[in-house]
């Protein structure tokens, strides 16, 4: 039987299964749902399982339809059969190579928290119109990388821009190792163009930041203080259908003693959107722990956390030239267009694999 002795010593399948198995054994259970939190707990872990299985099992699939196919064209006389069994046998292992790609990927995503959801909230910097179009270009070129790689996204909170674009808007991205994905989209990302806004069709550099934190499980103990929280309401200033639900019972919760804020207007139910902008808060408190314990953790903002110059991971140029560049990495791509249309893969890679290396040096 032809399989992926490389795949099977990175992610230990047959430990992965076995551990599958015995989640999949709690669901039969029928007090199963008595502990929701220990249930959705399960059910994470068990898609963070599936998550690899899944394309292992796929690949393995792919690899043997190719050496089949290949067996067969080494016992065909007619040429046109040949011919199509080839064909045949370089898709299968096309399909392979794209397969163990992902499952390469997957295998530089060992941190803690790699394997969960994870919130996202995006704002335009200084600038006005210009940035408001940066940011909302920015939120087109995330849905669409979400989309092709099967995650599911839901807006939490929309602001619009005054004229066009966006100001700000938070986001969930749901799926086995989405925050694993996202986390190296965190920074602020640089934008040089002719501004379409600009009569006089000057060249403007604009800028805008995206925040990524995990979401975390309901029985980590972060101490939140009902006397540190302000909390209003207001009503949703979304687009409607397209983005997000018109609502009255929009909630904003501020962290007084580190500011944080974070809002949800999701839900029609005030009460709803309480418990996910609680729930969000929770997670950004929970990084913030976590980055006063990283010492040596990558700043991403300058001394103030401006979104400005000196203080962006990645440069998007559209004239004089077209490039994007991952400051950290080196990665960079002449078509822009492509990245723009969601094809991260190569500097979610890069970020990655360098954040393995220096983990493995130091």
């Amino acid at each position: 039987m032809t399989t992926c002795r490389k795949c099977e010593v990175i992610f230990d399948v047959a430990s992965r299964e076995k551990i599958l198995a015995e989640l999949e054994k709690e669901t039969a259970q029928p007090a199963f749902w008595n502990d929701q939190n220990k249930a959705r707990e399960n059910i994470a872990k068990s898609n963070a399982q599936r998550a690899v299985l899944k394309p292992f099992a796929a690949l393995t699939t792919a690899l043997q339809d190719a050496a089949l196919l290949l067996e067969l064209v080494a016992g065909e006389n007619d040429e046109s059969h040949r011919n199509q069994a080839i064909e045949e046998a370089s898709a299968s292992l096309d399909k392979a190579g794209k397969l163990f790609k992902q499952l390469e990927i997957q295998s530089l995503l060992g941190g803690p928290l790699d394997a969960s959801n994870a919130y996202l909230t995006l704002h335009a910097g200084a600038g006005g119109t210009e940035s408001y179009d940066w940011a909302d270009m920015l939120f087109r070129m995330y849905r669409m990388y979400i989309a092709d790689h099967g995650f599911e996204m839901e807006v939490m909170d929309y602001a619009s821009g005054d004229e066009v674009g966006i100001r700000s808007v938070s986001f969930a991205v749901n799926g086995p190792y989405a925050y694993g994905y996202m986390k190296a989209e965190r920074g602020v990302h640089r934008l040089v163009r002719i501004s379409p806004f600009d009569a006089n069709k000057r060249r403007h550099t604009t800028f805008a930041s995206l925040d990524v934190v995990a979401e975390i499980a309901d029985d980590v103990e972060i101490e939140i203080l009902d006397s540190d929280l302000r909390i209003d309401t207001y009503r949703a200033s979304g687009k409607g259908g397209q983005h997000i639900n018109k609502t009255d019972s929009a909630i904003r919760i501020t962290h007084m003693p580190t500011g944080i804020v974070v809002a949800c207007q999701a839900e029609r139910s005030q009460h709803s959107n309480r418990a996910k902008a609680y729930k969000m808060l929770k997670a950004k408190l929970y990084e913030l722990r976590m980055d006063e314990k990283r010492k040596d953790l990558e700043k991403f903002y300058g001394p103030k956390g401006e979104i400005a110059w000196g203080s962006q991971i990645r440069s998007y140029v559209l004239q004089p030239y077209t490039m994007v560049k991952d400051l950290r990495t080196g990665v960079e791509t002449s078509n822009v267009n492509k990245v723009l249309d969601g094809g991260l893969d190569e500097f979610i890679e890069g970020y990655l694999k360098q954040r393995v290396t220096a983990v493995s040096i130091g």
